[in-house]
């Protein structure tokens, strides 16, 4: 792996190394919450904030990220290293308060860490899981199409045919992240069933040496996330390979958890600008304080939206729908204070906020991205009006 702070450009293709990440162990006492938060915002403050303006213009931070693994930010939401969900959403949030980008890395591999091992299948939750949740490989998520599939928004673009000994899958994906040469991704495929119609879905682990990955259109920011558009035609998943058949009951037992690891991104990316606000305070304060969402302001909404999360990341599995609308509506409030947040740090920095080198500038855009990632406002709002109308009384006294 390259040394020192090295990232590695997005449009490079050479295989990703692994990080010089120790062996990696179950229940690793080193693994403390303090050790792991500490570390978090070392690298954080260190030389990912060195790095943001960087990564913000397509450098890959796997060099960061393994960092990150081998202090057990990346892993401590397993079960195996104690469900500890609240931990990694704190170590994302830190991340995040100096690059956006890189919060949304975390997220993209600690959801894949979730797919393998809540997945139950040996070939994947054993040694695969282990260098993964330490930051020695790397992966991400392909589930952005699946999830709007499944809420009826589009309809699924990967498809799958049974064959002896598994599933011959085609099709194409847009844009996945944390994605390149020698890393994976949880992917779902539709099953064609008779008259070529989905019986259901399989979801499976998708090695990107076996795909053809296509240069996405330049985006506005994130362009540090190694996103590609992905094709297979007619690839082969074995059984060793399946992460779940079917898939949907998979995705409705983790989905809390899923949704929930989000709200790393979005309290970070509003510390971050809450940062900003409080770095001009004292000189442009006098006029300052006639803008809306002051810093006192954003500090408090923050800190009681943060205590929310983390209280509904104590059971990220509990299957209610009242607990999942909750969940649902934390990431919509977490996306609209980062959205808040963000514009008002551009606002109260004023012209110096606005250079293109200058951190609020590069927070709103992230802020979006926050808004508009899977699941979206949009989604997570539409999800909310029909989990509601699910359980609304009927006349009858029944539910609907």
């Amino acid at each position: 792996m390259p040394s020192a702070l090295a990232l590695r450009p997005a449009d490079d293709h050479a295989p990703a190394a692994p990080s010089a990440a120790p062996p990696a162990a179950r229940n690793r006492p080193d693994w403390t919450d303090a050790a792991v938060l500490a570390a978090a915002r070392a690298v954080a403050e260190g030389p990912l904030s060195a790095a943001a303006a960087e990564i913000d213009r397509g450098a890959y931070p796997l060099e960061i990220l393994g960092r990150l693994g081998a202090a057990g930010a990346l892993g401590v939401h397993l079960d195996r290293h104690g469900a500890r969900l609240g931990l990694s959403i704190a170590a994302m949030q830190a991340a995040s308060r100096a690059c956006g980008a890189t919060g949304f890395l975390m997220w993209c591999h600690d959801v894949c860490g979730l797919y393998l091992e809540q997945s139950g299948n040996p070939a994947l939750s054993g040694a695969v899981l282990d260098a993964h949740a330490t930051g020695r490989t790397f992966g991400g998520t392909a589930l952005s199409n699946p999830m709007k599939a499944f809420a009826g928004i589009e309809p699924i673009l990967l498809r799958a045919r049974r064959v002896p000994g598994g599933y011959r899958v085609t099709g194409m994906l847009p844009w996945v992240s944390h994605i390149g040469p020698g890393q994976y991704c949880g992917a779902i495929a539709g099953v064609i069933g008779a008259g070529d119609t989905i019986s259901h879905e399989i979801m499976f682990l998708l090695a990107c040496d076996r795909a053809e990955l296509r240069p996405c259109p330049h985006f506005s920011g994130m362009e540090g996330t190694s996103t590609w558009g992905v094709r297979v035609d007619d690839l082969f998943v074995g059984q060793d390979e399946i992460i779940a058949d079917p898939a949907r009951p998979f995705i409705g037992r983790i989905r809390g958890a899923f949704i929930l690891l989000q709200c790393g991104m979005g309290l970070g990316v509003a510390e971050g600008s809450l940062d900003a606000m409080l770095a001009v305070e004292e000189t442009l304060g006098h006029v300052n304080q006639f803008l809306d969402d002051r810093p006192d302001t954003v500090a408090a909404e923050l800190a009681e939206l943060r205590a929310r999360v983390m209280r509904l990341a104590e059971t990220p599995y509990d299957g209610a729908t009242d607990y999942l609308i909750d969940v649902l509506d934390a990431r919509a409030q977490v996306s609209e204070l980062a959205l808040r947040a963000s514009q008002s740090a551009l606002l109260h920095q004023g012209a110096r906020g606005y250079l293109m080198s200058a951190a609020p500038q590069r927070r709103i855009r992230e802020a979006h991205f926050v808004a508009i990632v899977t699941p979206a406002i949009k989604h997570l709002r539409w999800e909310m009006a029909r989990l509601s109308r699910e359980t609304l009384p009927t006349a009858e006294g029944g539910r609907a």
